[in-house]
């Protein structure tokens, strides 16, 4: 038998298996494109097939209707090509707290929520999941970096939490981001990251103690306080939840826009707001050949 007809069996077994089950109605037509195709591998006819290449380029005239479809779009989509700052070194989401794009983040995001806010803000936090870039490569900054590096709509929102409330955020890991304090870790005998100590940084670098019982306010995204389970499960019970009616996107970009109007570029750096004490991962040993 050759391929055709075995192909042709294959698929005139299962058409009629199917209409088996279902019923002639499941099949409209069924009976007579089956005689159409059993004339047509039958008695094959021959044909010529031809194709051409058109170039497509500024001399083929646009198409008005085309045109009118895509103008509520074309101004969203040219923004995202607008440079609006520049960037010394690569950014990158290697090492803990995300590595140098949390820090950038988290920077931004506090110092526009003290901006907006007007409240004492002691700390930014946010997940490193949420950061959909693993690096931006120095050089200009495009509105589309920012958009391809959050493009969810999570928003900013203050809150209050006490003292221990913040320890106990502090200890969320080394894998996610923060701007405001040092914390200390190690790394145990699982090979994981155990934080040790934390201290809030303040405007001039100098370490504060977190006293238990004062009430500091931080900065989140609401993604974080609605999620409810994990490390972060303690942002609920936070009080004077408030949003700041701006998304981490545009506030990263704000802060970007705000770097430029003054002169200055956006930096690469890595801080000691992560400092590592003991020795580091514990490397596998290769097996024995």
């Amino acid at each position: 038998m050759s391929h055709r007809s075995s192909f042709t069996s294959s698929v005139d077994y299962y058409l009629e298996h199917l209409r088996a089950e279902l019923g002639d109605r499941a099949l409209p037509g069924y009976a007579n494109s089956k005689n159409r195709h059993q004339r047509f591998t039958t008695n094959p006819t021959k044909v010529d097939a031809k194709a051409s290449q058109t170039l497509i380029d500024s001399s083929i005239p646009a198409d008005p209707a085309i045109e009118k479809l895509l103008a509520p779009y074309a101004e969203k989509v040219q923004a995202l090509s607008l440079v609006i700052g520049a960037l010394e070194g690569n950014l990158t989401k290697t090492g803990v707290g995300a590595g140098s794009l949390g820090h950038f983040v988290t920077d931004a995001i506090l110092s526009e929520a003290r901006k907006k806010s007007g409240k004492r803000i002691v700390l930014a936090i946010t997940n490193a999941g949420g950061l959909r870039k693993n690096e931006i490569a120095a050089g200009e900054l495009r509105a589309s970096d920012i958009f391809e590096l959050m493009p969810f709509e999570n928003a900013l929102i203050t809150l209050d939490v006490t003292g221990v409330q913040l320890k106990k955020l502090l200890q969320i890991g080394t894998r996610d981001a923060q701007s405001g304090a040092k914390v200390e870790y190690r790394w145990n005998e699982q090979n994981r990251t155990e934080i040790l100590n934390s201290k809030l940084l303040d405007a001039n670098g100098n370490l504060q103690e977190i006293n238990p019982e004062t009430v500091y306010t931080i900065v989140t995204i609401d993604y974080l306080y609605k999620l409810n389970s994990g490390s972060y499960a303690v942002l609920q019970e936070g009080k004077n939840v408030t949003p700041l009616n701006i998304t981490i996107r545009d506030a990263v970009t704000n802060y970007i826009k705000g770097e430029t109007a003054a002169g200055r570029h956006i930096q690469s750096r890595i801080d000691n707001r992560y400092v590592q004490i003991g020795p580091g991962p514990k490397q596998e040993t290769p097996p024995n050949d």
